[in-house]
């Protein structure tokens, strides 16, 4: 009998799924300790939680059975993904259960603000018949500014159409023609900021979007702006916000989530009339509870029956016959990928995949897969993109990806080449595996070389010009960051060349901007894999 603990609360209609799969039974033990759950985790060949149970090292250690985790919602940071890759413990999760949810969500903050509909009603409850203190705005003919358009992003979209709202978009992953059946006009941020009397984020939290918009941001938008965060915590700057509401630049803010949760209720925005928040809720529906519930039970019942791992974040679908061919190409296809991802600049526009030798006589689409997750997982910072839905989110963005094989034999045995093209930049690699089944990278931008594909990267293009070893070098150990390797690949003394540096941390972008000023430095850029 195959046995599956429920960690955390599940809604009635998910256990449902559970009771009436064949050959399985689950156990429902919410609200173990980390200790009890480490005592009873071996016995178990499935796990399902949410948010509150913590699946660390130790716990996927005692988790000798287990062959699947699945987390009934979008976020993954309650689990030690490395680990359970390692481990071979199929993670997966429920990316869709709470997009509807989230995006009614935003609508209904939005209204909010618009209407002052809390305000008013604090102030009748407060004993008073106020209405010419709490006029409101119009959403119709009013222009909506979308950061992001996922999943959530385009349902907002296609919500604040219903009401007769001009729709504007930054998102460098979606193609002219994905937005034209949108309706939605594309722009840049500044664009972004001047045009739009409504702002809604949708974007993941990643170091390139901590603090996006701020006090120079604010300061581009229209006076009395409206913005909206139902997304991440920490993409707004508060301090700012706090100032830009003050000001009355930011005419009214809604939030839904902050940097700290729960917030100190110190916090200044929380005095302020015309500032919103609540208490996370974008996912907060009975709806949203039940599908996620089923999709994860679902999901759970058929990886473990030996079916298509829907959601896999960790582990691509590979034929049983196939694996041993393509298996050592997976990883080193995600880190092409996640590689030209991190340096390409500009929305991406196509994908041009080769593959050369005897792995080219098989179905490459695992790889090609691969090559997909990594590049939009790296660009977008996007925890949610997995060997499932990398190629959706890459045709709802219109990215186009192209294949080609060749069986023509070069210097090694096999050979993946990935370009990628923007409206501004392109970037392209290659990589290969060697028979000690080490990973490495062959050629970058037409330079050979030959570097592992590992930990933090430093990538300098530059010219060939003596001392640069040195100056660089110098600047990086002012850091205290050390340098396991270097590689560097040159086309005539004193011509292009470009170089890879295997540091043993990430170095900060102040240290990056301090190469970026050399003048023999033309580009560079940090990678992690």
């Amino acid at each position: 009998m195959t046995r599956i603990l429920v960690s955390d609360p599940l809604s009635k209609e998910g256990l449902a799924v559970l009771d009436a799969a064949e050959e399985m039974e689950y156990d429902l033990k919410a609200g173990m300790s980390k200790e009890e759950l480490i005592a009873c985790i071996g016995e178990y060949d499935g796990l399902i939680i949410r948010s509150e149970t913590k699946v660390t090292v130790d716990v996927i250690d005692a988790a000798k059975k287990c062959k699947v985790i699945g987390r009934a919602g979008v976020g993954l940071d309650n689990v030690d993904i490395d680990a359970a890759t390692k481990g071979g413990i199929i993670v997966m999760n429920t990316p869709d259960g709470n997009t509807i949810s989230t995006a009614e969500h935003t609508i209904a903050m939005i209204l909010s603000m618009a209407r002052k509909i809390p305000q008013s009603y604090t102030s009748l409850r407060s004993g008073k018949w106020e209405r010419k203190k709490f006029v409101g705005r119009e959403l119709f003919g009013k222009t909506l500014g979308v950061i992001g358009m996922g999943r959530i992003g385009t349902r907002v979209v296609k919500l604040a159409q219903a009401f007769g709202m001009k729709i504007i978009a930054f998102d460098p992953f979606i193609s002219e023609d994905a937005a034209q059946k949108l309706e939605v006009r594309v722009v840049d941020l500044p664009e972004l900021y001047k045009e739009a009397d409504v702002i809604t984020i949708h974007t993941p939290l990643s170091p390139k979007t901590k603090g996006l918009l701020s006090t120079k941001e604010f300061e581009q938008m229209k006076n009395g702006v409206m913005i909206t965060n139902c997304a991440r915590g920490g993409i707004i700057d508060e301090t700012a916000l706090y100032e830009a509401i003050k000001s009355g630049k930011v005419g009214s803010a809604a939030l839904d989530v902050f940097e700290k949760e729960p917030p100190d209720m110190a916090n200044p925005l929380l005095e302020l009339d015309n500032f919103i928040a609540v208490t996370h809720l974008g996912a907060s529906t009975s709806e949203a509870q039940i599908n996620v519930g089923i999709d994860i039970a679902d999901q759970v019942v058929a990886a473990l029956q030996g079916k298509a791992a829907k959601n896999a974040v960790n582990i691509p679908q590979v034929e049983p016959g196939v694996m041993a061919i393509l298996g050592p190409y997976i990883g080193l296809a995600e880190k092409l990928g996640s590689f030209a991802g991190q340096l390409v600049e500009g929305g991406l526009g196509n994908i041009h995949i080769e593959y050369t030798g005897d792995i080219a006589r098989y179905n490459v689409t695992p790889l090609t897969v691969a090559i997909i997750k990594g590049l939009l997982a790296s660009a977008m910072h996007d925890s949610t993109v997995n060997y499932v839905n990398a190629p959706l989110m890459a045709k709802e963005r219109g990215i186009k990806v192209v294949e080609s094989k060749s069986d023509a034999m070069e210097d090694f045995a096999n050979l993946i080449t990935v370009s990628f093209l923007s409206a501004t930049d392109s970037q392209t690699v290659s990589g290969t595996v060697l028979k000690t089944g080490e990973e490495r990278i062959l050629k970058i931008n037409g330079f050979d070389i030959e570097a592992v594909p590992s930990g933090h990267l430093l990538i300098l293009n530059q010219t060939d010009q003596p001392g640069i070893i040195g100056k660089v070098g110098t600047i990086i150990g002012q850091e205290s960051v050390n340098i396991g390797g270097m590689q560097l690949s040159r086309i005539g003394v004193g011509g292009k060349a470009i170089s890879v540096w295997n540091l043993d941390s990430a170095i900060s972008e102040n240290v990056l901007a301090k190469i970026n000023e050399l003048s023999e430095i033309t580009f560079a850029s940090m990678v992690s894999l």
